[in-house]
């Protein structure tokens, strides 16, 4: 397609498509084809102008080639994509926010003042009801007081300062309900669903389909560790499933022959067969925003306390007017009083700096729940790491495959593959992985695989029982024995390495080699992490002494627990906690989830197992542990922010009063800073906390 270079500068392009404008969906589209390519960082599209803006980490001439490429016949786009944009959104308030203000100004100029006046006291009916309507909560609240505001510049003649105030207050509505739905929208995005592929049940057995070409009526096997992907009913097998994404309770459910399941939800235990009963549309966006939007978790203290007092100190804004009147008998001075506020602008700012904060984390591929969890991690002088899959990559490798007995290693690789397949776990990615690679493809040879948290697999194959998982789990709890004459091969096994073990009919029959290397930036972070104040930086695995401690030293971690098992991570969390220390935890497996629960803030890497991103309360990418850095500078600058918000408004408005009361200011300049100066924090407040020059944001759609 032709494009119009418009402005070029080092590898930012602004280029013109051949359009007249674009749609919203169209825009929408380019920017989901442009968000496709690696060597695209920042994608920015105009749907007025038919403009796209991108910065580029490629060649000028592949930069070109990609923005050329684009033809809008094929490019197919889910439908999650326009489900989730906020382009309408943002033009719809952009355009109130015009009108209000062309409206305010034009009137002056084209209304006679007669008339001008019957409007200002229509328009106040508005106020004036909304805060009789918050009466009904026997408290004095904010609203009451700008309705009486309002009021007594009518009754008082100051038809100049009543449409000022009303103005002030609907632009600072419409501004902080924009910023709300904004931010809201790219979280809830980021909390959608990705599924790709799931396990469909044909006449042939189980098959991995894309989750594209399922339909009502299929049925799909979801397990333990696993994300459900529609809405259904169970139409076989029994599950504990955890819905706290749907209702924000964290205590999992039972579901059984015939309950209802929802998209989003995660399996706790156990797993189960579902009849699908919806597939696109199913919701789960709105679900998502509503969840997080009814949700207490938005608030952190800070926040909280600042909400709450801003209404504790309405009646003293009455009081203080009250008093002005009665010593000095003046209108305007009690008035002008009445005309300044706290609430407004602590309403106001304060979850717009949240909300905000939470929005910038997005940029950098971090997603946070809620506002108290910045607060915690702001706080925390501890952080816990599990080892595998956090510290070193989330992608481990088979490195070779030690066969105990008379089959092949291929043989043997092909049956662990063949069990791992059904689990979220890296390591068992790693094992399927490697039977791919050779070309080892199988149909179902075992019966119900059952899947032990942080030990391993047990199933039956061709009627012997087989075990594949850790030391512990294979000799000590299912009692495998080493062959005789293999016990020297056993000695010899590679230290450098983690082992899987295989066990079929109580005899060792494989032992997996995995390479799980150090992520490059491992230790770099963990001295970051020490500067910017953790006193305590934990690693606990349940891999063996000899492996962690390697590791431990690698990256500089001074305290590290091998062999523990899940309840062993949460009880050092809870028993850290209960010494008075503030504690976040990092994991990315099913046996990190008792953990990332009982931590203050448990942060789960994207790419690890569905149970501990839906528990925890912080995802960051898979890509680089650098977003732990990016996320306790952005929760520590959040919290400068809202003190400084704080001290800012009582100082300003204190002010304010105190000029008024003086008689220095007249209600009208009072109304006009007090509600500008609002506005224009809640507008600050929208600003980004970090530079783009220490930290580079990640696209929108990583």
């Amino acid at each position: 397609m032709k494009i119009i270079i418009k402005h070029e500068t080092g590898n930012r392009l602004r280029v013109h498509y051949p359009f007249k404008g674009m749609s919203f969906r169209e825009a929408d589209a380019l920017e989901y084809y442009l968000h496709g390519f690696s060597q695209i960082r920042e994608v920015k599209v105009y749907e007025r102008t038919a403009d796209a803006v991108i910065i580029y980490t490629c060649d000028r001439s592949v930069a070109l080639d990609i923005l050329k490429g684009y033809d809008p016949e094929n490019v197919n786009v889910p439908d999650t994509v326009y489900e989730s944009s906020g382009r309408e959104v943002t033009a719809m308030y952009r355009e109130r926010i015009v009108t209000t203000i062309l409206v305010h100004y034009c009137k002056k100029i084209l209304i006679p003042v007669s008339i001008r006046r019957i409007w200002e006291q229509i328009k106040a009916v508005k106020y004036i009801l909304r805060g009789i309507r918050t009466l009904k909560n026997k408290r004095l609240q904010v609203e009451l007081l700008d309705a009486v505001a309002i009021t007594a510049a009518i009754l008082t003649g100051d038809y100049k300062t009543a449409s000022s105030v009303m103005f002030m207050l609907k632009i600072g509505d419409t501004l902080e309900e924009w910023t709300h739905k904004r931010s809201v929208d790219d979280l809830a995005r980021r909390m959608s669903l990705n599924v790709d592929k799931v396990w469909k049940v044909t006449d042939d057995g189980e098959v991995l389909t894309d989750s594209s070409d399922v339909v009502c009526g299929d049925r799909v096997v979801v397990r333990i560790g696993n994300i459900i992907p529609f809405d259904g009913t169970v139409s076989d097998g029994e599950a504990m499933v955890n819905q706290a994404s749907m209702t924000g309770e964290s205590s999992a459910v039972r579901k059984a022959d015939g309950a209802s399941v929802f998209a989003g939800t995660v399996v706790e235990e156990g797993d189960i067969t579902i009849t699908v009963t919806q597939t696109e549309g199913c919701g789960r966006f709105d679900k998502i925003v509503r969840m997080i939007e009814e949700s207490e978790k938005l608030k952190s203290s800070l926040e909280s306390k600042a909400e709450h007092l801003s209404d504790r100190l309405v009646p003293y804004t009455f009081l203080g007017s009250a008093l002005t009147w009665f010593f000095s008998r003046n209108v305007s001075k009690a008035v002008a009083v009445l005309m300044v506020d706290y609430s407004c602008a602590l309403k106001m700012a304060m979850p717009i700096s949240v909300l905000s904060a939470i929005r910038e984390a997005t940029e950098y591929g971090i997603t946070v729940k809620g506002g108290r969890f910045l607060e915690a991690v702001s706080d925390a002088d501890t952080i816990v790491f599990d080892k595998t899959g956090t510290l070193t990559k989330a992608c481990p490798t088979v490195k070779d495959v030690i066969s105990f007995c008379d089959e092949s290693s291929d043989e043997l690789l092909r049956q662990a593959a063949c069990l791992e397949e059904h689990f979220p776990h890296s390591v068992a990615r790693a094992v399927v992985d490697a039977a791919s690679e050779k070309g080892l493809f199988h149909e179902e040879l075992h019966t119900k695989a059952e899947y032990i948290v942080a030990h391993g697999i047990a199933s039956t194959i061709d009627g012997k029982k087989v075990v594949i998982g850790s030391y512990h789990f294979v000799f000590e709890d299912e009692g495998v024995v080493i062959p005789e004459d293999k016990q020297k091969l056993f000695d010899e096994l590679p230290t450098e390495y983690s082992h899987l073990y295989f066990g079929k009919d109580g005899k060792l029959v494989a032992c997996i080699l995995i390479e799980d290397p150090m992520r490059e930036d491992a230790a770099d972070v963990v001295r970051k992490l020490k500067d910017q104040g953790f006193e305590h930086i934990v690693m606990m695995t349940g891999d063996s002494s000899r492996t962690a401690e390697a590791i431990a030293a690698k990256t500089g971690i001074d305290e590290f627990y091998a062999e523990v098992l899940p309840e062993d991570k949460a009880g050092f969390i809870e028993k850290a906690k209960a010494e008075g220390r503030h504690v976040i935890m990092v994991g990315d497996g099913i046996n990190d989830s008792p953990a990332l629960s009982a931590a203050d803030a448990g942060i789960a890497i994207s790419e690890g197992a569905a149970i501990a991103r839906q528990i925890a309360d912080i995802t960051i990418g898979s890509e680089s542990l650098e977003s732990l850095v990016v996320l306790r500078d952005i929760s520590d600058l959040l919290m400068k922010r809202i003190r400084f918000n704080y001290r800012t408004i009582v100082g300003f408005n204190t002010a304010l009063i105190g000029l008024g009361i003086a008689g220095v200011l007249p209600p009208a300049t009072s109304a006009m800073l007090h509600n500008g100066s609002t506005v224009a924090l809640g507008l600050k407040s929208m600003t980004n906390l970090l530079s783009n020059d220490e930290y580079t944001a990640k696209p929108a759609g990583e």
